[in-house]
């Protein structure tokens, strides 16, 4: 898989770091040795943390060599880079750096040998290897080990539930004068003297049996009328709501980091 120089990968990679810049570091071993300087740090293609170019300095030998950085500890405070025992003999044996140099899988094998303990059980393929399969070399859980991330922003839409107002609907009573017809009926008595028709009939006095308190009686009615009021439905007020839908378009301005690599010299990339 493709590897880049750190400066390459990442032209601010300074203040990715926050100021600190491991180029400028010297490594030493665990007590306390010096060994040499790092003079570049090479970074796969999700800007993790791959190798350390180290450049030695052992009995006045000069030579660059790649160091796994899972055998590195970087302490930016202290400004130097520890690693457990890298002896003279590895670093004779590891193949030699050169900035203009192309590497393969292959290149990075013979580098991987020299570190590897002899209970390791790696089977190296070379279309198939993954530093996951060596977390010794190329572990990066330390602190100061970084990684690359590119961030990207985008809108997320969320609808909230919001009340805009209310709809009270009641009721009130309204009075008016109304007025209503009744045709009523009364009765009268009418008193009519008349001429009999046989007023020139004699009757004689022994046949007529005159009577005093006779009275005729004749029951007088008057309709009077009776108002009453009576209540009925007069309609029906039915109240629901109903839900609208409809689209609410909103724009912003979203940011997205895309990488910027910079090659000089005759450098042959490969980005999967």
């Amino acid at each position: 898989m493709p590897l880049y120089k750190l400066e390459e990968f990442d032209p601010n990679y300074r203040e990715t770091f926050g100021g600190a810049d491991v180029k400028a570091l010297e490594l030493y071993t665990e007590s306390g040795m010096l060994v040499g300087s790092i003079a570049d740090a090479l970074v796969d293609q999700d800007g993790r943390f791959r190798y350390l170019v180290v450049s030695t300095n052992l009995d006045a030998t000069h030579k660059k060599i790649l160091l796994p950085i899972g055998l590195s500890h970087i302490n930016y405070p202290a400004k130097r880079v520890y690693v457990d025992g890298l002896s003279k003999e590895q670093v004779a044996n590891l193949p030699e750096y050169h900035e203009n140099l192309v590497l393969d899988e292959d290149y990075e094998e013979k580098v991987r040998n020299v570190f590897r303990s002899l209970t390791t059980h790696v089977v190296y393929e070379r279309e198939n290897y993954s530093y996951q399969q060596e977390p010794d070399l190329y572990n990066l859980n330390d602190q100061y080990h970084q990684t690359f991330r590119l961030y990207e922003e985008r809108l997320i839409a969320n609808k909230q539930r919001v009340k805009t107002g209310e709809v009270a609907v009641g009721k009130h009573i309204e009075t008016e004068t109304t007025r209503v017809r009744v045709p009523v009926q009364k009765e009268r008595v009418v008193i009519e003297r008349v001429k009999p028709t046989a007023a020139d009939t004699i009757v004689d006095p022994k046949e007529v049996k005159f009577q005093g308190g006779e009275v005729a009686r004749i029951e007088v009615y008057e309709e009077t009328p009776e108002i009453r009021k009576q209540a009925f439905v007069r309609e029906e007020v039915k109240v629901r709501k109903v839900i609208e839908q409809e689209t609410v378009e909103a724009q912003d301005t979203i940011r997205r980091e895309e990488l910027d690599i910079d090659t000089t010299g005759d450098t042959t990339l490969k980005q999967v």
